[in-house]
């Protein structure tokens, strides 16, 4: 396995849309939101330990989780455990991850990935994880992974790219888009030059060091700046000090849109971002009319068809009459909304802190 591949894990979000089941205490990285016997930041880690060694993967994650991050993933040492005193989006906790490596090994080829994501065929993902690590190491080049599109959703980000290469799979991107309406979204599946951006990276720590030195050159100088304290008793003292400086910007608009060195790699690996309710509707295993319970031990349902339900393992629910809608209980908190309007979620979250406090988030 080679030394000089790291493995960054962003897991600091807070998963809204899968209110009342994430919440702020636990969000839904640390949750086995699909019933498989293992949470999503699992199965995260335990895919990284297919491309690298396990001293060389890190969790960047919000401070009041490091009891949840070591409670589930118990391989992990203190110091690969980076700490985020307050959200800062994705450029920050990139900045911290990289920086901290280069400082220890300035030959060494990064993947950054979200903790809460999907992958159903992992041998593939590892074969493109490690082909773009070799790429990134002989190249000065930012890559992010594009997932061939299999709809017109508009709930992902694109990537256009353009006929260029780098390595024959590797292609030079034209342009980022952010959640197009559907009628964009149908144009750019018909172009047939656009992918869904999957929010995983790779590079070098010399390549992106220097790019946030071009484009994000205060968050560059704030994470330098830290270079004599990484590894050492300081390291968290210091960083959560000079973190409140970071601007509130995602790697996406800081960097990866305005590089002129960026390269896509067409893939396919069985991806979803689980981002929503919807998302999880669309995996989970289904009755003959459409209904995916999890846990089904005690729910009945008559005359009710594809419906989303997730609720207490203990508790007996009937539901009848119910069609296309989401019904989740926790927390002392009951969800009931039709499938069509789970959008809304956000703003129920909003209102229900704005009415209650921070009881019920």
């Amino acid at each position: 396995m080679n030394k000089n591949y790291y493995a960054i894990i962003m897991a600091g979000g807070i998963g809204s849309r899968f209110w009342p089941i994430s919440r702020t205490s636990h969000p839904k990285q640390f949750i086995d939101i699909l019933g498989t016997g293992k949470t999503l930041i699992q199965n995260t880690y335990e895919r990284f330990l297919k491309v690298c060694p396990p001293e060389n993967i890190y969790v960047v994650t919000n401070e009041n989780y490091t009891g949840l991050v070591k409670e589930q993933l118990p391989g992990m040492a203190d110091q690969q455990i980076l700490t985020e005193p307050v959200m800062r989006n994705t450029a920050p906790c990139v900045a911290y991850g990289c920086f901290k490596i280069e400082s220890m090994n300035p030959d060494a080829a990064i993947v950054v990935a979200p903790s809460d994501h999907l992958i159903l065929d992992e041998a593939a993902f590892v074969a493109t994880i490690e082909k773009s690590l070799k790429t990134a190491a002989e190249n000065n080049c930012l890559i992010t992974l594009g997932i061939k599109p299999s709809r017109p959703d508009t709930g992902y980000g694109y990537i256009q790219y353009t006929d260029q290469t780098l390595n024959d799979d590797f292609h030079k991107v034209k342009t980022f888009t952010e959640k197009p309406t559907v009628e964009i979204a149908k144009t750019f599946i018909q172009s047939g030059d656009f992918l869904w951006n999957a929010g995983i990276f790779v590079w070098s720590a010399k390549a992106i060091v220097e790019s946030f030195d071009s484009h994000l050159p205060e968050m560059h100088e704030i994470f330098a700046e830290a270079r004599s304290v990484y590894n050492t008793d300081e390291e968290k003292e210091f960083v959560h000090k000079v973190y409140q400086r970071c601007i509130n910007i995602s790697i996406d608009y800081g960097i990866m849109e305005k590089a002129s060195n960026v390269y896509v790699l067409p893939s396919e690996f069985g991806w979803s971002d689980l981002g929503t309710w919807a998302s999880i509707y669309q995996l989970a295993e289904k009755d003959y009319v459409g209904n995916a319970v999890i846990p089904s031990e005690k729910v009945i349902m008559y005359d009710s068809s594809n419906c989303m339900v997730n609720v207490p393992g203990e508790k007996l629910v009937i539901l009848q009459g119910l069609h296309d809608y989401i019904v989740v209980e926790s927390n002392n908190s009951l969800l009931i909304c039709p499938r069509d309007q789970e959008q809304n979620i956000k703003q129920v979250v909003a209102d229900v802190k704005s009415k209650f406090g921070t009881k019920y988030i």
